[in-house]
């Protein structure tokens, strides 16, 4: 069973919290508590695999849009749907205190905190 992270972080927040919200704007809000949480390893974590995350997301948008129609579909109906539901269960997860790790991504955020 996951465990609670009710202990403060540099931010001030509870840090399932601060993990959750890692996760709000995607790499945005992953980069700025990467700078911000210097202490807190869960909360780092999250923050990193956000980053990673949603850069990568973007990235996969990008060249998907390079072909003309069939990226854009792909985007719109494949793509879209599968970044909202990895964002909603990923701030789900955090904010249950569960360091839970995507294939990939996940190990390379764990091994950077």
């Amino acid at each position: 069973m996951p465990q609670l992270h009710t202990e403060k972080t540099s931010t001030g927040l509870d840090a399932n919290v601060g993990a959750a919200l890692a996760y709000l704007v995607g790499f945005v809000t992953g980069a700025i508590f990467l700078v911000v949480e210097k202490e807190n390893r869960f909360v780092r974590f999250h923050a990193m695999q956000s980053t990673f995350t949603f850069i990568g997301l973007v990235l996969v948008n990008v060249l998907l849009n390079i072909v003309p129609f069939l990226g854009f579909l792909l985007s719109i109906f494949v793509l879209l749907p599968f970044s909202a539901v990895l964002w909603l269960v990923l701030m789900f997860k955090a904010y249950q205190g569960e360091e839970f790790k995507l294939p990939l991504v996940g190990q390379m955020a764990a091994d950077r905190t």
